[in-house]
């Protein structure tokens, strides 16, 4: 757990994002030092630090919506960018609202992710919130076609990918009972609970699972040959394959026909780590 420490008022001191450093020492209560210290306590600063709104976001965020300093835990999404990431392969949109990603797909679209990477091994923890109508997933380790590239090994079509599609395991993101399987996107077209005999973990508790209409917890393990995926605590996936020693993350908005939608999927609290 990261360790925060406070002043009486609820100042921390360990962690300094910069938006709300900028904001004290307009108030005067910070010199705007590179190294965080204790802000004073004079009755003047109790008056205005209480009473600025960036106070609550203030300490929301010590807990929330920074990049944790031990466990090298980062805490993605929490200053509303997308995290440097790219939107590829489709034309869904995708947004961060109070932390939250949102992913909501456009009339006719193919599907879209938001990749992020490239990784090895690392944890990854989120909550997630699908429309009934949706489905959606999360890639790992997975990979960016280029032109000229040929048909990724083990593809079942067996034709090169156009130019931007994500290809490689995906951990399924559902309401119909395959929820924390891996998917083998645009490559294999099947699950790899199939592809490694490891059906014995997709249990009845496994596939019951993911909770239609609520959020949802995922925490996602690579590392090495070895994948794992938990749903709401529940483990959903537990299989090894060396085929992709690194790649992206990608956040999917899955394709819809046209004529229906717009869907929205929601990712909140996303957690990653790399790890060796």
């Amino acid at each position: 757990m990261v360790k925060v420490g406070f002043d009486l008022f609820g100042v921390f001191t360990r962690l300094k994002p910069p938006m709300y450093l900028r904001h004290l020492k307009q108030l005067g209560v910070f010199d705007g030092n590179s190294r965080p210290r204790a802000l004073k306590a004079a009755p003047i600063m109790k008056t205005r630090f209480l009473t600025s709104l960036s106070a609550a976001a203030l300490l929301t965020a010590a807990f929330f919506n920074l990049q944790a300093e031990e466990g090298g835990w980062q805490n993605w999404f929490a200053d509303g960018s997308l995290q440097g990431g790219q939107i590829i392969s489709g034309q869904a949109t995708y947004k961060v609202e109070n932390g939250v990603l949102i992913g909501t797909t456009v009339d006719g679209s193919s599907n879209t992710f938001l990749a992020i990477g490239p990784f090895k091994d690392f944890e990854l923890e989120f909550e997630v919130k699908v429309d009934d109508e949706l489905n959606s997933g999360v890639q790992v380790r997975s990979h960016i076609a280029k032109e000229g590239d040929p048909a990724p090994e083990g593809s079942k079509g067996g034709r090169p990918l156009p130019a931007g599609r994500l290809y490689g395991p995906q951990c399924e993101i559902a309401i119909n009972g395959t929820a924390g399987n891996f998917y083998d996107e645009a490559r294999r077209g099947t699950w790899w609970s199939l592809l490694t005999e490891t059906e014995s973990v997709r249990t009845e508790e496994a596939k019951a699972a993911f909770k239609k209409g609520e959020w949802n917890h995922y925490r996602i393990v690579v590392k090495g040959d070895h994948y794992q995926s938990f749903v709401n605590g529940i483990k959903t996936a537990d299989f090894s394959q060396p085929g992709d020693p690194e790649g992206h993350i990608g956040f999917q908005v899955h394709g819809i026909k046209k004529g229906t939608g717009p869907y929205s999927v929601r990712w909140r609290s996303v957690k990653f780590r790399e790890t060796k």
